[in-house]
């Protein structure tokens, strides 16, 4: 019996281990989303829309598109193919450009 109560401990500290992954891999994705939606004059679903785009371009797992989203909103450093598909993916859902990129004739701020 005290192997089973083991194995039950055991089970339950792993899905522990794992809410605790998600819910910091969510806070992660919705802050990004946040820094997206600011960045592009989105609505929050489009900003989902431009994360996973951004994902699927740069075959780069969602959360860690997140996570260098985040860094890059700290200290200004975004992988060049990040950056050309955030620009790509926020044309396509917004009216801007990101901040540090050359201007686009006949766009606003030009």
């Amino acid at each position: 019996m005290a192997e089973s109560e083991s194995d039950r401990i055991f089970e339950l500290q792993a899905e522990v281990d794992q809410m605790k992954e998600a819910l910091a891999s969510h806070a992660v994705v919705d802050q990004a989303i946040g820094m997206v939606v600011a960045l592009g004059r989105l609505p929050p679903d489009q900003g989902w829309e431009v994360l996973k785009d951004v994902s699927q371009h740069t075959n780069i797992k969602l959360r860690n598109v997140a996570e260098l989203i985040l860094i890059w909103g700290r200290n200004g450093d975004i992988p060049p193919d990040v950056r050309v598909e955030l620009e790509d993916a926020l044309d396509r859902y917004g009216p801007t450009q990101v901040p540090g990129s050359p201007a686009i004739p006949g766009e606003p701020g030009e």
